[in-house]
């Protein structure tokens, strides 16, 4: 299945995506992307630009990617770390994977108000600063954690369960993975199925980069 693109970008989200190609490092490229003012109604309530986690050396096993920071992400200016994050982290353990090998990142880098759903030209403009992350960073496999970050990858008429099952979805030349974001298991409760199935999806993705023996 051939990668689908975010919608056609304004002149905003060509100019975001210009500095981005151009940064020759992690470290360059985060410290362009904090100074990002590209979408003004984000720009103005911001408290952090939320760049992402990556490990402090090596390639990441797994690149984790959400819709957007939360209060407490915007706070702290690191990405799950609120409710959500807690889960994350709990999953992620019982998986067998480490965190700290991962990247942990979001299409879009600011809150945005009362935590609504990022719009179709935010989520343009910070394209490319994702695209940028992905390419340096260059993770064998890519988690999408929700719909917004599935529909990122896969394009705007993606539906979260197909997703989910159809397996590896072929991106850019690694495996991309759909599941359910850590915020719909808590919304669902511990028993709830987006729990079971997030759960189950982060076992497989540990097997599948050798951290741990059977899905």
């Amino acid at each position: 299945m051939a990668a689908l693109r975010p919608p056609r970008p304004d002149a905003a989200a060509d100019e975001v995506a210009r500095i981005a190609a151009a940064a020759p490092d992690w470290a360059t490229l985060a410290a362009v992307a904090r100074s990002c003012v590209a979408c003004p109604e984000l720009a103005a309530a911001r408290r952090h630009v939320v760049v992402g986690d990556v490990p402090v050396s090596g390639r990441p096993l797994v690149a984790f990617v959400g819709e957007a920071p939360g209060a407490t992400e915007d706070e702290t200016g690191r990405p799950f770390v609120g409710k959500s994050g807690a889960l994350l982290d709990q999953l992620l353990a019982e998986a067998g994977l480490d965190r700290a090998e991962c990247a942990v990142l979001n299409v879009v880098k600011c809150r945005p108000p009362g935590n609504r759903t990022p719009k179709a030209p935010e989520v343009a403009r910070c394209s490319g600063w994702l695209n940028r992350q992905i390419e340096l960073l260059d993770p064998p496999a890519i988690v999408a954690l929700g719909l917004s970050a599935a529909k990122w990858f896969l394009g705007p008429r993606t539906v979260l369960a197909r997703a989910r099952e159809h397996g590896a979805h072929p991106w850019n030349g690694r495996g991309l993975y759909v599941t359910y974001h850590p915020s719909a298991a808590i919304r669902f409760g511990p028993n709830g199925a987006p729990r079971a199935a997030l759960a189950a999806d982060l076992r497989q993705v540990a097997y599948l980069v050798g951290k741990r023996d059977r899905p």
